[in-house]
């Protein structure tokens, strides 16, 4: 990806269900990006996270899922069909690439996705469930699949500030 203007197949699709994103894979380097991505609402998977560091198995699993792959190893991303590089080191910069290459990445007000694990996040149910660390009066929510809470907090008000600024 150029950083003056991206190229067509850079700009993001839909996941082939209207008004859903795309699927996503992100490489072993670009696991700061991940949460991001996933509390944006993104489908986005780790490849650490699914034990795969391997180009061969990176693309794999890609094709199998139905995913793009992120990355930013240039012999890679040339390999892959659909395969978009990511240039920079820092987390900041590369969300700035994916924005000018078409991604939306807006915090989503209630995010689907767990940013551990990218599992379905719902409303928690029952204020006797909630850990002590969880704030009273909170708008809590729970990953169904790593049992994670999440609510609007300072860490929240962080991230807004970081996509805004882009």
């Amino acid at each position: 990806m150029t950083a003056d203007r991206p190229r067509e197949s850079d700009r993001p699709r839909e996941s082939g269900r209207p008004g859903e994103p795309e699927r996503l894979l992100l490489d072993a380097m670009l696991g700061k990006l991940t949460t991001y991505l996933r509390m944006c609402g993104y489908d986005a998977a780790y490849a650490l996270d699914r034990g795969a560091e391997d180009d061969a198995r990176l693309l794999d699993l890609a094709a199998a899922e139905g995913r793009r792959l992120l990355t930013r190893d240039v012999d890679l991303a040339a390999r892959a069909p659909d395969g978009l590089l990511l240039e920079s080191r820092d987390v900041a910069e590369q969300l700035r690439e994916l924005r000018e290459a078409g991604y939306d990445l807006r915090l989503d007000e209630r995010p689907p996705r767990c940013g551990r694990c990218n599992g379905p996040i719902e409303p928690a149910a029952g204020a006797a469930t909630r850990p002590e660390y969880v704030p009273d009066g909170a708008r809590a929510r729970r990953c169904r699949r790593c049992g994670r809470w999440y609510w609007k907090g300072s860490h929240w008000d962080d991230v807004k500030r970081r996509l805004a600024d882009l």
